[in-house]
């Protein structure tokens, strides 16, 4: 792992009111435990989101999503004050932006994507799943930005 996301993981860590807070009681041992804890559940996280093939970052005026097939980590900040996200996104999984997307009905109606891989058969609807290229597919019509396109590296 490289040095840069170690720090920005520990320093997010410790920005936490939480951690402070037992800081400034003088529980310091306790606020590194508990920062520590918090650095290896969120390597854990970029761990996952390099090796599942469907792991995406989502980022939409409800906040910003890593979807890391039945787990997600979530904030309601954008993409830019979600350090997790932004360094998931900086290391390679696939950042779909809804925010330019003005039709917020027609994303609402849009498919999930699977969780497992399994999708559902033709035609779509709000409670079936697809997969992680076919949803880029659809939001992309919409609108929406795609960083990292995993859509790229398919072979024809």
């Amino acid at each position: 792992m490289q040095t840069g996301v170690l720090r920005v993981l520990r320093a997010t860590a410790a920005s936490w009111w939480r951690h402070k807070e037992l800081r400034r009681t003088g529980q310091t041992g306790q606020a590194q435990r508990l920062e520590r804890e918090t650095v290896l559940r969120d390597l854990g996280y970029l761990r996952q989101a390099a090796a599942l093939p469907h792991a995406h970052a989502i980022c939409g005026e409800g906040g910003t999503f890593i979807h890391l097939g039945w787990t997600t980590v979530s904030t309601f900040a954008p993409i830019e004050r979600f350090p997790l996200a932004t360094l998931a996104v900086a290391r390679g999984t696939p950042f779909i932006d809804i925010r330019p997307v003005t039709d917020v009905i027609a994303i609402a109606n849009l498919p999930r994507v699977a969780r497992d891989g399994s999708v559902d058969p033709e035609p779509w609807g709000p409670g079936s799943s697809v997969s992680l290229l076919t949803y880029i597919d659809m939001v992309e019509g919409l609108g929406a930005r795609i960083l990292n396109d995993p859509r790229s590296h398919q072979t024809a």
